[in-house]
């Protein structure tokens, strides 16, 4: 019994919307693309942005920690986002969630940090396409504008009355990241549909 449970494949907060939000992102016309990224490696990381280890850390991610309120720094497959004026998350791909937590202790050293896998507290939704912007600006109260909300920015905000980390992409036909705890994945996932029904009924 245990063995099974250990071997049994993982099973992610949206996969049984998969099809849904695939017919969505077909029936658009692509004015809309809606997916979930699933199991993406986020570790929440707390230290002085002063102190040596700052500095440290992003040696060993090969990124700068970023410093601006609300900004995103990406080097290669990680992305570091700007919570707090102590706090970010660095997001990576897939079960990459302990080698990235040892690598960002070794480099902190002896410096006060604080480093939590968070990786199965959210999924993440895509959302992309031309109306994109559209479509999140239906249930979210920023100013979503490119010239406000452009390439490179984040905020913890709500979107259908669920609180996210919403990101814009560094290319804006990337689209957005909208982090969304598991348990408020299915909601928000009906609100995304319910709401593109302009663009895909």
């Amino acid at each position: 019994m245990a063995d099974t449970a250990l071997t049994a494949p993982l099973r992610s907060p949206l996969s049984h919307a998969a099809d849904r939000l695939a017919a969505a992102t077909r029936t658009s016309g692509g004015a809309v693309r809606l997916a979930e990224l699933p199991f993406l490696t986020q570790i929440d990381v707390r230290l002085d942005p002063k102190g040596t280890a700052a500095d440290a850390v992003g040696l060993a991610l090969g990124l700068q920690l970023p410093l601006e309120p609300g900004t995103v720094v990406r080097a290669g497959e990680l992305t570091a986002l700007w919570l707090g004026p102590d706090e970010w998350l660095v997001v990576g791909p897939p079960g990459g969630g302990r080698g990235l937590e040892n690598r960002i202790r070794e480099a902190a050293g002896d410096e006060p940090v604080s480093v939590v896998d968070v990786s199965a507290q959210r999924t993440t939704l895509l959302v992309a396409g031309p109306r994109a912007r559209d479509l999140l600006a239906h249930g979210c109260s920023l100013d979503l504008h490119p010239r406000v909300f452009g390439p490179g920015r984040c905020a913890q905000t709500t979107l259908g009355r669920t609180q996210v980390v919403l990101v814009a992409r560094d290319d804006p036909r990337a689209g957005f990241w909208v982090l969304v705890r598991s348990s408020f994945a299915g909601y928000l996932t009906d609100w995304l549909l319910d709401a593109a029904v302009e663009w895909t009924g």
